[in-house]
């Protein structure tokens, strides 16, 4: 099951025994707002999403849901793409 990004900060936040008040603190915003947050009501900003991250010591591409192997394969369709374009249009 794929958790969403309000789930996986929730989740590990009450794995490290930390309260929205605690983790609000820190990044600093207000516990409403973080709360939103964590309901995906709200999306954090860049600077709010690197403090989470670093808060509760979880990458921000296992956050986000990115898979490097993805970012790979993509890289490799597109070369793909390119290679076919030029291939057709100097060979055929």
């Amino acid at each position: 099951m794929n958790r969403t990004f309000g789930e996986k900060i929730r989740d590990t936040r009450i794995d490290m025994d930390l309260s929205q008040k605690e983790v609000a603190a820190m990044i600093p915003m207000n516990q409403s707002n973080y709360s939103k947050i964590e309901r995906g009501m709200q999306e954090p900003n860049v600077y709010q999403l690197k403090r989470i991250s670093e808060i509760l010591r979880i990458s921000v591409d296992e956050l986000l849901g990115i898979n490097k192997s993805t970012f790979e394969e993509e890289k490799l369709r597109n070369f793909q793409k390119e290679f076919d374009e030029l291939y057709h249009k100097y060979f055929g």
